[in-house]
C-alpha cells in the first residue's frame, strides 16, 4: 500500500472515530405512592425508559399527544426505547392525577 493510502486510511478511521454516536441512556421513571417520579426529565431519542410501578395498583404512562401508551402491572417494570422528539405530557389513564412531562430532544 503507498503512503497516499496510508494516510487517507488513517483520516477515515479518525473521522469515524468522531462520527460514533453517543450511546444511548436507560431513564428510570418511578411510580410509587400514587405520584411519578421525576415528575419532569430530559431524554434523547434512542433512549430507554425503564417505566417503574413499585405500588400494588396497575398504572399506565399514556401520553397525550398519542405517542405512547405504556401499561405496568403492579410490582413490575417495562422498558421502551423513545424514537421522536418533542416535549411529552403523560398521564396515568386509572389515576389521572398521576402526570409528569418527558423532553425529548433529538
Amino acid at each position: 500500500m503507498s503512503p497516499g493510502r496510508h494516510l487517507t486510511t488513517l483520516v477515515l478511521l479518525a473521522l469515524g472515530a468522531l462520527a460514533v454516536p453517543a450511546h444511548a441512556a436507560t431513564i428510570q421513571i418511578v411510580m410509587e405512592n400514587l405520584v411519578v417520579s421525576p415528575a419532569e426529565i430530559s431524554a434523547r431519542v434512542g433512549d430507554t425508559i425503564e417505566w417503574i410501578n413499585k405500588d400494588v395498583l396497575a398504572h399506565t404512562a399514556t401520553a397525550r399527544n398519542g405517542d405512547f401508551d405504556v401499561t405496568i402491572a403492579p410490582k413490575k417494570t417495562v422498558t421502551s426505547v423513545l424514537g421522536k422528539a418533542g416535549t411529552v405530557e403523560y398521564y396515568c389513564r386509572y389515576h389521572p392525577n398521576m402526570k409528569a412531562v418527558l423532553k425529548i430532544a433529538p
